[in-house]
């Protein structure tokens, strides 16, 4: 049986990216590895074993063109009205708060932000499928 362990997104700036992960969700640097060409930044908090990897590609100088194929991150909070409250103090833009209850059965609760690098993360309430 496969356990996930991480997913990688490009960043154009480290520092801003690691505010923003530790702001929002309370990731912290678990480790750093730095080389010659890039730089792995892996983040992850108490709450999952799972990280998120930050790829910085040190020559780089645009931002990333994100595509039409990426679609979002995902985690889940125990007190979505709290976490987006916090998050609109914070400043992190998050968009409005969501009830997916199509014909009437909850599917879940959720809130969009993006990050620095126009990465779509999804906050989602754990009720419904996402208990």
């Amino acid at each position: 049986m496969a356990k996930n362990i991480h997913s990688m997104i490009r960043v154009l700036e480290e520092a801003r990216s690691v505010a923003f992960y530790d702001k929002a969700f309370g990731l912290k640097v678990a480790d750093r590895l730095d080389f010659t060409d890039f730089t792995l930044v892996y983040l992850s908090n108490a709450e999952s074993g799972f990280e998120l990897e930050l790829t910085v590609n040190k020559d780089r100088t645009a931002p990333y063109d994100l595509g039409d194929g990426y679609g979002h991150l995902a985690v889940s909070v125990a007190d979505l009205d709290a976490e987006h409250a916090r998050f609109e103090a914070e400043g992190l833009a998050p968009r409005k708060l969501v009830t997916f209850a199509p014909d009437g059965k909850l599917v879940g609760r959720f809130f969009f932000v993006a990050d620095p690098d126009g990465y779509e993360i999804e906050v989602l309430e754990r009720s419904g499928r996402f208990t």
